[in-house]
């Protein structure tokens, strides 16, 4: 008979090295890298270009990573980023982190990812997504449901599940890179400098920071880490250096096997019209299935991941007491699981495009990762003695890096956005939508 657990009683560490690994490098090789070439063939159009802003948001990544990993061992609680605003800032600051991830992040991750995997489907089916009605919508509800099932049942179960499609997406992407570079015609020529790019340096930008975004996600399980001082640091910066070198292989692959000007036309897809020059139709049916199971891996890391930023939020006392219960039965949030589905499924009815939708998430989510990576450097001042079984390397030079790429990306891209014929405030709404947890917090307090 199952033993039963106490609802309030802590989570239980059943992660171990792989199974962290699994959720960084799941939730972070989503979609990004199998759709997001073609935008940025289209909308920059340079191959050097291109390739410069995956290198450089690779390092500003891997900086962050490199920070969060300090402030993991530090404090290796469930909530992740929460806590390490909390710890720096204050309440106010970490409830409107909660904030932002119940009403806008989560929502919007889990949204766009299910319907793209929808889409995917779809089209695997053989019919037209844009000709699809209403069965977009209910395949992604239905997905988002059976995986918020799958991890109310217990983070043991929900990391196996990211095991196998980590495993799965990591595969797809190695033979893609392999397809890529033995290609019929492939040649490094195409990675020559465009005369006449479009160079939009914000929608790139926007593009990329999508791409790796996730990274941060692992942190939020870190209650659930065996041995997670020691084990937290190795999840993070072995996952983020897989990633890098993977994303570099796979962009540099497809640049050698079409030129940037095809790239900007194949609505197809990049991998899938490689892989068909490559294996046939054949070939471009097997790279669409394994995107599909690449994004349902990033779907359930996100449904796996994001709920404890809600569950540690309320056994703070920083918002509903509900959220931060603990099911008996299966020692899972399972309150905070079930209602960051329903709010996705309710997104998921009015979503519409999706670039539009990652740029609008990539603002507001990164915006907060400025505060949470500069967030080191303010506890190195308020706790100097607190034990830190792993410290930032090239300390404090290496979260400036960050702080000044991301701030620099994320500049470009409301730029950009606000710079288009039709101007596109969204994002500049989805900090507002944060920007106001902090009266809600008075309220709430008050």
């Amino acid at each position: 008979m199952m033993a039963r657990a106490d609802a309030d009683a802590p989570l239980r560490r059943v992660i171990g090295l792989w199974g962290g690994l699994a959720i960084i490098v799941g939730i972070t090789i989503g979609g990004g890298i199998f759709r997001k070439p073609h935008t940025l063939a289209r909308d920059v159009g340079d191959p050097a270009v291109i390739l410069g802003l995956w290198v450089v948001f690779g390092i500003v990544s891997l900086c962050g990573a490199l920070a969060l990993a300090e402030l993991a061992s530090m404090l290796p609680h469930t909530g992740g980023v929460y806590v390490y605003l909390r710890a720096a800032y204050g309440d106010a600051a970490a409830f409107v982190f909660g904030w932002l991830f119940l009403l806008v992040s989560t929502p919007a991750a889990v949204g766009a990812l299910a319907t793209f995997f929808a889409e995917l489907l779809y089209g695997l089916l053989g019919r037209d997504p844009v000709r699809a009605g209403w069965a977009i919508p209910a395949i992604a509800a239905a997905t988002i449901a059976v995986l918020s099932i799958v991890n109310l049942l217990g983070a043991r179960l929900g990391s196996a599940v990211q095991s196998v499609f980590a495993f799965l997406k990591v595969g797809a992407l190695v033979a893609l890179i392999v397809a890529s570079f033995t290609v019929p015609g492939g040649s490094f020529a195409h990675l020559a400098p465009a005369q006449h790019a479009a160079r939009s340096l914000g929608s790139g930008a926007a593009s990329v920071i999508w791409a790796y975004d996730g990274w941060v996600a692992v942190s939020m399980v870190a209650g659930e880490v065996v041995a997670a001082e020691k084990t937290m640091r190795r999840i993070i910066v072995g996952g983020m250096l897989l990633i890098v070198v993977l994303y570099a292989a796979a962009n540099v692959g497809y640049f050698y096997a079409l030129p940037v000007e095809v790239m900007a036309v194949e609505t197809g897809g990049v991998p899938q019209r490689i892989m068909s020059d490559r294996l046939g139709p054949i070939g471009g049916t097997l790279i669409a299935a394994a995107i599909l199971c690449s994004v349902f891996g990033a779907l359930n890391g996100n449904i796996l991941a994001k709920p404890r930023v809600a569950y540690a939020l309320a056994r703070d006392g920083l918002t509903f007491e509900f959220l931060g219960r603990v099911h008996r039965r299966w020692a899972t949030p399972h309150a905070a699981i079930l209602i960051q589905g329903l709010m996705a499924i309710a997104l998921v009815a009015v979503l519409r495009d999706f670039d539009a939708l990652t740029t609008y998430f990539v603002v507001v989510e990164w915006s907060a990762l400025l505060f949470a990576v500069a967030a080191v450097m303010v506890l190195r001042r308020q706790r100097p003695d607190a034990p830190r079984p792993f410290r930032t390397p090239g300390y404090p030079w290496v979260p400036i890096v960050f702080l000044v790429g991301t701030a620099a990306g994320l500049v470009a891209i409301v730029g950009g956005e606000l710079g288009r014929a039709v101007p596109n405030y969204a994002p500049l709404w989805g900090l507002f939508l944060a920007a106001a947890g902090f009266p809600v917090y008075r309220i709430w307090r008050g």
